[in-house]
């Protein structure tokens, strides 16, 4: 495992860290406790020392798991988590007013279940889990950010933004009042590179890459018959005609890739550390053997200049997520 510096700490952050949604069993379905619980003590192992979580992932359940791995494992690891929009809206609308989604008395209270789910007396990286750009000058969200800071529950801040508007961050990461930044990049949506990483890295912003494998369309394993439960979020993403779209793209991705070495989910996630703005990638990891392959992107390091290059032509502009 290879290592990159938090923001402007000197704290090491594994390049692969383990996105927990999946761990929640409500959105995702088909893993257990057992399962997320030895898939985390094998990327503990394997040097994985960043886990990113979220009060919303099954009420708490994700939190409480990554606690009791954490506890068992018995060396530190810096944790992530988010608070959810109190009206539950995702992602946050245009016009929508921050003391519907995020006031202070909410902020506080989700910060302290999470904490409690956790089992830990400090949050390294409490995160709000949408973002309305319409927010950055109002000074209530910065209050109480910086109140959670000062009282020690909390050690950093950052905002999980919007699906495929990572511009939507930009005047935020400029006002040099948060730690971090997490951002949909992957192979098939770019975008993040053309302005957000470049802010980012000159005003000291960790950068967390999410969706790295596009919730799976670039695992390679998505074909024109996939299904999923009705009640899992895959269900949806994956609606309609999607399927065959992704086979499409992931076919014409293949041809394109069938000189390089590696499997695709392995190639996808080499692609998002070749950007050095890039702090850390975070895939979901439920089951053992997706925290092996995925740890030996960090091992393989990034991608050469003219794999990047013929990557280029591979951008696919759409919203899976509407």
């Amino acid at each position: 495992m290879n290592y990159r510096t938090f923001g402007k700490t000197d704290i090491p952050l594994s390049e692969i860290g383990l996105g927990a949604w999946g761990l929640g069993g409500t959105q995702w379905k088909g893993g257990t406790d057992d399962e997320a619980l030895a898939a985390l003590r094998l990327a503990f192992d394997l040097g994985v020392n960043f886990v990113d979580s979220a009060l919303a992932y099954g009420n708490g359940h994700s939190e409480e798991v990554v606690g009791r791995a954490v506890r068992d494992y018995g060396k530190p690891v810096f944790l992530a988590t988010k608070i959810p929009p109190k009206n539950r809206v995702w992602p946050a609308q245009r016009g929508a007013s921050l003391d519907n989604v995020f006031p202070a008395e909410h902020i506080v209270e989700s910060t302290e279940a999470s904490l409690r789910n956790l089992g830990v007396d400090t949050i390294d990286l409490q995160q709000a889990h949408v973002w309305n750009p319409e927010w950055t000058p109002q000074e209530e969200w910065r209050r109480s950010f910086e109140e959670l800071k000062r009282s020690g529950k909390v050690r950093f801040i950052g905002v999980s933004l919007t699906e495929h508007d990572p511009d939507s961050g930009l005047e935020l990461i400029r006002t040099g009042l948060i730690d971090a930044v997490q951002v949909i990049y992957n192979i098939f949506d770019p975008t993040p590179a053309q302005q957000l990483f470049p802010v980012a890295k000159k005003m000291g912003v960790a950068v967390l890459a999410r969706v790295p494998l596009d919730e799976g369309g670039l695992t390679g394993t998505i074909t024109e018959t996939t299904t999923f439960p009705n009640d899992e979020f895959r269900a949806f993403y994956f609606k309609g005609d999607r399927p065959r779209q992704i086979v499409e793209h992931v076919n014409n991705l293949r041809a394109d890739l069938k000189n390089v070495p590696g499997d695709l989910p392995e190639i996808a996630l080499r692609f998002c550390l070749s950007d050095a703005a890039v702090t850390s990638v975070i895939p979901g990891m439920r089951r053992e053997r997706h925290v092996r392959a995925n740890v030996r992107a960090s091992e393989l390091g990034p991608l050469p200049q003219d794999v990047l290059t013929r990557l280029d032509a591979h951008r696919w502009d759409r919203n899976f997520y509407t």
